[in-house]
């Protein structure tokens, strides 16, 4: 049963391919796939992350292709033309997650799905005085800290001498980057593991956001039991020799104004889409 599930998830086959490797029904298959699914997630709350104080982490979204009805497939395109999910991930600063949403359509914007994860009675929380990482997208506000806009950011903009952040903010900004950087990591590994995520699997979609969450707790589990693994950063760090003066180092980083009448705005928009679901 196990074996079966796994090499599904792993390899992305279809029902017919185990039929054969396994000699076993349809049926039988399509079964133990979903029995083995629920038994994982649940037990999420043994096999997601404890975020630990500070920083603690970085969040990031990322799309997932999913095969639904073709009445769906506008609201699940991407900009790039991908029918997919978008999923909400989030992780510790060892690559392990902590929090992950997935189902919401590829077309949603980051910062929509986002208010949903806050809003949801057992969604994301950050206690005071702590916070994650996030993307310039996001309102820099309690709980996210954001890079500084206008500002150089992604971590490539830093290769070479040359190129070394001159002022505070650039040093933050690259910091930051580099830190926040290890979410991309953790969906890298993710999708380098399960085959299922990487092309659109053949369940319907509520079963693939399930598959999604249930691939999040596996590569908890393995991280936890294979304790010579880590996540490989390839790119270099940025060897600065950047120095600030008292006058400008950064002490306190202010919450966006935006953060509330984002909040507020984004709140009458997820009302409304609650009412058309529901």
């Amino acid at each position: 049963m196990v074996a079966m599930f796994l090499h599904i998830v792993a390899h992305n086959v279809k029902n017919r391919v185990i039929q054969r490797e396994f000699m076993r029904s349809g049926e039988t298959i399509s079964r133990h796939f979903n029995m083995v699914l629920l038994a994982v997630i649940r037990l999420h709350d043994e096999l997601l992350k404890k975020p630990q104080p500070n920083c603690l982490g970085a969040l990031d979204e990322t799309y997932i292709k999913v095969n639904v009805p073709t009445s769906d497939r506008a609201r699940y395109r991407t900009r790039k033309g991908e029918v997919a999910t978008n999923v909400l991930g989030v992780c510790d600063t060892k690559g392990d997650f902590v929090y992950v949403l997935a189902g919401w359509e590829g077309s949603v914007a980051d910062s929509r799905i986002l208010l949903d994860a806050i809003s949801r009675p057992n969604g994301l929380k950050v206690s005071k005085g702590y916070y994650y990482l996030v993307y310039a997208g996001n309102p820099n506000a309690d709980g996210f800290l954001t890079p500084y806009r206008g500002q150089r950011y992604h971590l490539q903009e830093w290769r070479g001498a040359e190129n070394a952040p001159s002022t505070s903010k650039e040093f933050f900004n690259m910091k930051n980057s580099s830190t926040r950087n290890i979410i991309e990591r953790a969906f890298g590994v993710l999708k380098g593991r399960w085959a299922i995520l990487r092309e659109k699997s053949y369940y319907p979609v509520k079963v693939q956001s399930r598959t999604i969450l249930t691939c999040c707790l596996l590569h908890n589990l393995i991280n936890r039991e294979m304790t010579n693994f880590d996540i490989e950063d390839n790119i270099d760090e940025v060897d600065s020799t950047h120095a600030t003066t008292a006058a400008d180092d950064i002490h306190y980083i202010e919450t966006s104004n935006e953060w509330t009448q984002w909040r507020d705005d984004l709140s009458e928009e997820m009302f409304t889409v609650w009412e058309l679901r529901n």
